[in-house]
């Protein structure tokens, strides 16, 4: 019996699977947009047995004892900030992300490597890993990101840089992308690294989510929301411009809601009485606003990778208005109303504000959002594809 018992336990060490995943930040707490994929995505591959080696660029989050339940070890590096990160011919997020010891770490062993983001991509930009099986999960096109920070931006410092970012990108993600297998967040993404960089390994797979139920709530509410991290330039733009452009006339309330607002949002807010702004809520009082507002109202001006403000608005909220390029061909069209200028934005949320969500509207919302965003499913697909 000690035999077979010990036969049985080197049969399944054998046929264990481990993978290195390496992060560009420190994947939780999950209060950014940023990490829901990254942390979800640990999580799901952890419950479907996966053995996970995290590889963390640390930059201010510091260690994470969470993160411990679903892997099976963890290195932080520190990411080298500022003049010790900078380089003129690499982009500054892929530069400032190197280890010698990150390196030495990858090499040790013939596993798979998940490379989340193209900030995460030093050592296969240099051929250091030869041999290794290499998977890169695109968040965005990043050089198209940043041309569209440019255009959010008001420093004209910011706005130098974002376009020096952007060049060094595009050039950098075209000599990266016949190097691995890329697993692109929105179909947009693949047929635009296909058309500019000739991409002929390049795959989707949605973003993981906490989100498993439909959960939207019955009545109606009695105020629009707009919530973001607000100290991001493209958010503060859209905030901006629902102030000046949609709810300069219209009679209905507006609350604004994210982190870290600036000076210049707090003074457009204080010249109009039906806009509220919460500065810097929780988690939950974030998760309440979307619930009970009676509209999410999320235009964006960056129309690359899939915005997670949307997908929680779907799930947990009523009504949700968005624009175009934000969500054009992902489906969600089907279940947000789109508009795209000021006065058809006016039209929507007129319409919208006295309607009830119904029935079908949850059973549209129930169909298009668990065939996409099905972590289990997405996670199998995964694991498929790297073994």
């Amino acid at each position: 019996m000690r035999v077979a018992a010990g036969c049985d336990k080197l049969f399944r060490k054998l046929n264990d699977k481990h993978l290195h995943i390496v992060c560009l930040d420190v994947p939780y707490p999950v209060n950014y947009g940023g990490v829901f994929d990254l942390f979800y995505k640990i999580t799901e591959l952890h419950q479907q047995g996966i053995k996970i080696h995290l590889h963390c660029f640390d930059y201010g989050r510091g260690e994470q004892k969470e993160l411990n339940k679903y892997c099976t070890e963890i290195f932080y590096y520190k990411r080298r900030r500022g003049l010790k990160g900078l380089s003129l011919r690499l982009p500054y997020v892929v530069s400032s992300r190197k280890s010698p010891q990150l390196l030495t770490n990858l090499l040790n062993d013939d596993y798979p490597v998940l490379l989340e983001g193209i900030h995460c991509t030093y050592y296969l930009h240099k051929n250091k890993l030869p041999g290794k099986k290499l998977f890169v999960r695109l968040h965005n096109v990043e050089f198209e990101y940043y041309k569209q920070l440019a255009k959010s931006a008001t420093s004209f410092l910011k706005k130098i840089y974002y376009l020096f970012e952007s060049r060094l990108l595009k050039k950098y993600e075209e000599k990266l992308s016949p190097k691995a297998t890329f697993i692109a967040v929105s179909l947009k993404d693949v047929a635009r690294y296909e058309k500019e960089f000739k991409a002929s390994d390049i795959k989707y797979l949605p973003v993981f989510l906490p989100y498993t139920l439909i959960n939207n709530k019955e009545g109606k509410g009695d105020y629009c929301l707009y919530h973001g991290n607000l100290s991001v330039a493209e958010n503060e733009k859209a905030a901006t411009w629902l102030i000046k452009n949609v709810f300069n006339e219209l009679p209905i309330p507006l609350i604004i809601a994210g982190k870290n607002p600036s000076k210049k949002i707090s003074r457009l807010v204080d010249q109009n009485n039906r806009i509220r702004l919460i500065a810097n809520p929780t988690e939950e009082e974030m998760n309440d606003l979307i619930s009970n507002a009676q509209i999410n109202v999320l235009p964006s001006f960056n129309s690359t990778g899939i915005k997670i403000k949307i997908l929680n608005a779907v799930f947990n909220g009523r009504h949700c208005i968005v624009n175009t390029s934000q969500v054009a061909g992902t489906d969600l069209e089907k279940i947000c109303c789109v508009a795209d200028d000021s006065n058809s934005f006016k039209k929507a949320i007129t319409s919208y504000f006295d309607r009830s969500i119904t029935k079908e509207d949850v059973t549209l919302r129930t169909q298009v959002l668990e065939q996409i965003y099905n972590n289990e499913r997405n996670a199998r697909q995964l694991i498929q594809w790297i073994w």
